[in-house]
């Protein structure tokens, strides 16, 4: 599909598959990319740490984000931004989907 130049609905351009992670990559250039991902209910990322800030925007469902040991839950419409540098994985409390925006410069 065709991104570029197109209005587009965010929720739409990943499906749900149970037990597992989907993602689109939208934009991937040096500076950074913006990955579009869809978690079934107890999937996640394991415990990492980026060399770059990373903006999430939470687009449905619900997840348990952990930075730096403290964990805390994003819903559909909230965001939050894991700091370089520093462990944090995150676990979908029930099906969620999420644009990760990762800047490297």
């Amino acid at each position: 599909m065709e991104l570029i130049g197109k209005a587009l609905t965010l929720s739409d351009l990943v499906s749900y598959q149970e037990g597992s992670v989907v993602s689109k990559t939208l934009i991937d250039k040096k500076i950074g990319t913006v990955t579009m991902f869809s978690f079934g209910a107890g999937q996640g990322l394991s415990e990492h740490t980026a060399p770059f800030d990373a903006f999430v925007q939470v687009v449905d469902g619900e997840a348990e984000v952990t930075i730096d040991g403290a964990p805390q839950t994003v819903t559909a419409g909230q965001i939050i931004i894991m700091p370089a540098n520093i462990p944090h994985e995150l676990k979908a409390v029930k099906p969620f989907k999420m644009l990760l925006i990762m800047v490297r410069a």
